[in-house]
């Protein structure tokens, strides 16, 4: 049996099979962050037939201080609503549910781009692409970055999505605070584990509060740093926990501050270490990406057990047909 094709229900998301697109950056957005017709077009035809259960939306800046780069889509002003409302209706009407991704920046943005300080946990150049000095972040503004957190989940709802992710991967902010690498605070942000993701649980009650019970909440976590000194599994083990115990309904997993490759590792579902202990320690869905493909890749690694969910990107990306002749022709 082809188990890409079989559904899954998390109580409050229901999808008609395994199969997710990731969230990949097209910058393809207006110049203010608005929803263009080049992205309506993109996710258009990327969903064509409704083969892809579940689509997530590229990484939007919460505020300008937090954006990455120019042309990204944004979640920060409610004027934007409306555009959005037509990205998540297209992509319903093509037969598959939708999902935004929403993000800050922190140490990857730049002041060029933004007009705004370049803000971090620590004063620590970000080792993915070091040249900016960043400033740390008070208590104060942390606070503030949650209210944005906030806010942008609740644009996300108001324009029709079916549920939001939080960015915490890539070398992106919350990431920033994940990694013992780029938080070396001594306050209740810095420290141990439990320390480093408190942040993180502050974003997830406050987007609980403001989107509701019944709303769904991913969460993506670059789970594994794969560098002396960085985040570990161990250290993912035991945020997954808090994570779940907080209200998120699945976890996204991929890799920490170096990205979204596995050094020295280029086999498909390269990622399938973490899924498979992370899946161990929670009852909540994972979703596992990496490098997949193979339509028979996808199906092996869940029927190994290494994930619920699968991401297909840069194949996707690829080829807009890859989706309906993994889904049709897998037997």
């Amino acid at each position: 049996m082809n188990n890409l094709i079989k559904p899954l229900e998390t109580g409050k998301l229901k999808l008609k099979n395994r199969l997710i697109m990731p969230p990949m950056a097209t910058a393809k957005a207006e110049k203010d962050g608005s929803v263009s017709k080049a992205i309506l077009d993109y996710y258009d035809e990327k969903t064509k037939g409704g083969y892809i259960s579940l689509v997530i939306i590229e990484h939007s800046y919460i505020s300008m201080q937090g954006k990455a780069s120019e042309n990204q889509l944004s979640v920060a002003q409610d004027s934007l609503i409306e555009g959005l409302n037509k990205l998540s209706n297209l992509i319903h009407e093509n037969g598959s549910k939708t999902i935004m991704q929403i993000n800050h920046a922190g140490s990857l943005a730049r002041t060029e781009i933004t007009g705004k300080a370049v803000v971090a946990p620590s004063v620590v150049v970000n080792p993915r692409e070091g040249d900016v000095i960043p400033e740390e972040l008070t208590v104060e503004q942390i606070k503030g970055i949650v209210e944005e957190f906030r806010n942008a989940a609740l644009r996300v709802k108001a324009a029709g999505f079916d549920g939001v992710e939080i960015h915490s991967a890539h070398g992106y902010l919350l990431n920033q605070f994940f990694s013992p690498l780029t938080n070396k605070r001594n306050d209740q942000y810095g420290g141990d584990v439990h320390n480093r993701i408190r942040i993180h649980l502050e974003v997830i009650k406050a987007v609980r509060e403001a989107v509701g019970e019944d709303f769904p909440i991913l969460l993506r976590l670059g789970a594994c740093d794969y560098k002396e000194g960085g985040s570990t599994i161990e250290d993912s083990l035991i945020a997954a926990v808090e994570f779940e115990k907080a209200g998120i309904d699945i976890l996204d997993i991929t890799g920490g501050l170096f990205g979204f490759i596995k050094p020295g590792d280029k086999s498909q579902g390269y990622f399938r270490e973490l899924t498979e202990a992370i899946k161990k320690v929670i009852s909540i869905p994972v979703i596992l990406t990496g490098g997949i493909k193979e339509p028979e890749a996808a199906k092996s690694l869940l029927a190994e057990g290494k994930a619920d969910l699968i991401g297909v990107a840069r194949a996707i990306l690829k080829d807009s047909t890859w989706a309906r002749e993994a889904i049709e022709n897998l037997s």
